[in-house]
């Protein structure tokens, strides 16, 4: 029977996708199949996928979505960029830069790769064209640097990976082998994605500089000007503390992840009306609107997501995958290869927030067998994950890139796979070294 599940499950997942279904649809409708075969009461399906949007940590997530689309329309991200422009100064390249620079900020307000791309983009691809960049490497660099966006904290896929992990406890032979595992929380994934978050970063600037170094793209100044800086950041100075305030708040302790949504929401409002004065009422309609549509789609893959994960668990599959890959060796470094290429080969064509509902339950049992720690679990699938939104077919920055600075998704991803390389090296450094996300979190008390 459990073969004949995976079958059921996995078969009609891909075959409703194949057939242009929406991915909601297709989870739903293959784990809806596999209730009918083990002869489950449907009511069951509804009250399971019910129950998995009542958790608190899931409140963060239309509060972080509203927060990046509040601090777009009070003009925070356009004093972010202007802050990373004056700081990569002379730098070759320095657009280039800038950009992955203004990313990183971003990332650490929006969760959101598409969302940091579109923000960041607007912005600096015009800027680098008008600096003779080529548009396709302009949205290339946009893109690929988008990414970091969901590894940043706050991360809305790291708020749904809490969330899948919270449920999950390690098999009682890996406690067993390796003792008790330190637990998952939110705030200690927010922490160990800091570290990460600027290997992967440092990897794009890397390769930014040697391109532009090649196709002669000059700096926007011959050298820093440490009046133009003071003036960046004297201007920006409220928008670079919305991230201080989010994670230091959460870092310190004094809010949860949840709660410190709420803060970033109520101090973008006093930032944008009374400091800025640039957040109208019809911005503020048009983020609320994005939000309900960002929220909602995402709220339908988690309902049809956590039913084909609890079919999974309940059916011991996760189980029988890792008594299967462990049989094949139990050679950490081999497991993380296999596991790395895996999760970029399902970043190509799955969406990230599904991906990690439907690979948690999974993965996780067989890392626990090999002794990791589900932090760094964790971060390295969110930053494999995050590769994916660079890589056709599905791409998501890819679009986005393409719809804001005029070039094809063709021409872009002619220009964007050093960027993927770079990228694909820095995650394998992640991986084999897990002290880089673990870091941080023993510094703070996690």
């Amino acid at each position: 029977m459990e073969e004949y599940l995976v079958l059921i499950l996995f078969g009609g997942f891909f075959a409703l996708l194949l057939l242009g279904a929406p991915i909601t649809v297709s989870l739903a409708g293959s784990a809806m199949l596999a209730f009918l075969v083990l002869e489950k009461n449907p009511i069951a399906f509804v009250q399971i996928a019910f129950t998995s949007v009542g958790s608190f940590p899931l409140m963060a997530l239309p509060a972080f979505v509203l927060a990046g689309a509040l601090m777009e329309a009070a003009g925070i991200s356009k004093r972010l960029v202007d802050v990373a422009e004056t700081m990569a100064g002379p730098i070759t390249g320095g657009l280039g830069a800038a950009t992955v620079l203004a990313c990183l900020f971003f990332g650490a307000i929006s969760g959101s790769g598409p969302a940091t791309t579109a923000a960041v983009g607007m912005l600096m691809i015009p800027a680098m064209a008008k600096r003779h960049y080529e548009k396709s490497y302009a949205s290339a660099v946009t893109a690929s640097a988008g990414g970091l966006g969901i590894i940043i904290p706050p991360s809305i896929p790291m708020v749904i990976f809490g969330i899948s992990a919270l449920g999950m406890a390690p098999p009682a032979e890996a406690i067993a082998k390796f003792g008790q595992f330190d637990s998952v929380s939110i705030p200690k994934l927010f922490v160990a994605g800091v570290v990460p978050g600027l290997v992967m970063a440092s990897s794009l600037l890397v390769i930014n500089y040697l391109i532009s170094k090649k196709r002669g793209y000059r700096g926007l100044t011959e050298n820093w000007s440490v009046g133009d800086i003071g003036a960046a950041l004297r201007r920006g100075v409220w928008s670079l503390l919305a991230p201080v305030i989010i994670l230091g708040g959460i870092y310190t302790g004094m809010f949860t992840p949840t709660e410190s949504a709420i803060v970033a929401i109520f101090y973008t409002l006093f930032v944008g009306i009374f400091l800025h004065r640039e957040l109208k009422f019809a911005a503020l309609l048009n983020s609320l609107r994005t939000t309900t549509w960002i929220t909602g789609r995402v709220l339908l893959i988690l309902f049809a997501a956590t039913v084909f994960g609890r079919l999974l668990v309940e059916q011991q599959i996760p189980a029988t995958v890792a008594a299967s890959l462990l049989s094949l060796t139990d050679n950490m470094y081999l497991i993380w290869t296999i596991l790395i290429v895996f999760l970029l080969f399902i970043g190509m064509f799955m969406e990230t927030l599904a991906a990690i509902m439907i690979l948690v339950p999974v993965l996780l049992p067989v890392m626990y067998m090999l002794g990791a720690d589900p932090t760094h679990v964790g971060i390295v699938l969110i930053c494999a994950l995050s590769v994916g939104f660079m890589t056709p077919p599905l791409g998501e920055n890819l679009f986005v890139a393409s719809g804001i600075g005029g070039s094809t998704v063709e021409e872009i991803v002619a220009r964007i796979h050093p960027f993927v390389i770079a990228s694909v090296v820095a995650l394998f450094v992640i991986a084999f070294f897990p002290a880089l996300s673990l870091w941080l979190p023993k510094m703070v008390g996690y």
